[in-house]
């Protein structure tokens, strides 16, 4: 365990580090290196907040050269902007006023301090800063792919799958497989000829596209099978 923690300290330190200098900033205090590397293992609404804060630096960045503000500054913001969800769980409160105070505890800039703590309304902007953040925070959010689907959504594809497949006559059973990107379908031999498996495959797939909304393609998998059986006494 020791060991483990050991290696889990330096490997939360290396990715902060690397954070930091993967934007070109100027060193940080060793404790916003750690919360920075700590964001690396949380996660919200399935996206990354490392990679997030990151990417919200990076646009920060482009609108700063943009309005003729300082760039490095813009960019700082924007990595430490969620930096209060590393510690929000235990500290209470909203992530933005605690990671204000905190970044302000170890040394950073009033400006910064304060584009932190104004992103998302709970203090009022002092400067461009805070409203660049906003900004930026809300691209990199609401672009697509940033956010995969929740797990609710995801039942809830799977369950519409599944009973589009049951509406069809002669269908017995149905199931999706492989998180939803096939759909297997067992049909009653009796009252489904091979040659009307082939056009239930279709008409199956052919509802799926007009009903439902899904990332990437769907398999239709039409399963006819006659077993007969006799015992030998």
């Amino acid at each position: 365990m020791a060991k483990v923690s050991e290696e889990m300290d330096a490997l939360i330190l290396r990715t902060g580090n690397e954070a930091v200098m993967k934007l070109g900033l100027a060193p940080m205090h060793v404790e916003i290196i750690k919360l920075l590397g700590r964001l690396h293992f949380r996660h919200s609404f399935s996206q990354n907040i490392l990679s997030h804060s990151i990417e919200v630096a990076q646009l920060m960045g482009l609108m700063a050269a943009e309005l003729g503000i300082d760039v490095a500054s813009a960019r700082r913001a924007g990595l430490l902007h969620d930096i209060g969800k590393a510690v929000s769980h235990e500290a209470g409160g909203a992530h933005a006023l605690v990671g204000a105070e905190i970044i302000q505890r170890y040394g950073e800039p009033e400006p910064i301090v304060n584009g932190v703590a104004s992103h998302h309304g709970e203090a009022p902007s002092a400067s461009l800063l805070g409203i660049l953040v906003s900004a930026a925070d809300a691209i990199s959010a609401s672009r697509p792919g940033a956010r995969s689907e929740t797990v609710l959504t995801y039942i809830k594809r799977v369950e519409n799958l599944e009973r589009i497949g049951l509406s069809f006559p002669g269908v017995e059973k149905c199931f999706a497989l492989q998180a939803g990107r096939e759909l297997r379908v067992m049909v009653q031999p009796g009252e489904v000829s091979d040659e009307q498996a082939f056009m239930l495959a279709r008409n199956i797939a052919r509802k799926v596209e007009d009903d439902l909304q899904y990332p990437g393609q769907i398999r239709v998998t039409i399963v006819r099978e006659t077993r007969c059986v006799e015992f030998a006494k």
